[in-house]
């Protein structure tokens, strides 16, 4: 079954920022210069994605487009974002049903999670 997004209360009711673990978790060894993709479940409507990178390792993020490393030393419009590679931080976005998520490993091989929570509001 799948796991809304709600956070657990801390001992005087507030928000403590911390989801219950997801049952829609997905986890891949992503291949060096590889575009893999993953699509969003379909059972919901909206999704927060929750991300989370191998340490040291150099992982771009695209939605619904292929995911690339930078083009040079100057900046330039990107369909890529660099997801944070500390094994403590997880960076979450806010997904569609059936968007696709394009994963690039720009540093040889890196592990990759990501843990789906459906928004029923």
């Amino acid at each position: 079954m799948t796991t809304k997004l709600l956070f657990a209360r801390d001992d005087a009711g507030f928000n403590a920022y911390a989801p219950y673990f997801s049952t829609d978790k997905y986890t891949a060894t992503l291949a060096a210069t590889t575009d893999t993709t993953l699509t969003v479940p379909s059972n919901f409507p909206n999704w927060v994605a929750y991300f989370s990178v191998e340490a040291g390792k150099n992982v771009w993020l695209a939605l619904n487009a292929t995911a690339a490393v930078p083009a040079g030393a100057t900046f330039a419009s990107s369909t890529s974002e660099l997801i944070p590679n500390v094994s403590q931080y997880q960076i979450g976005r806010n997904v569609k049903a059936g968007d696709v998520l394009h994963f690039f490993s720009q540093t040889g091989t890196a592990n990759v999670s990501v843990a789906f929570y459906a928004i029923t509001q």
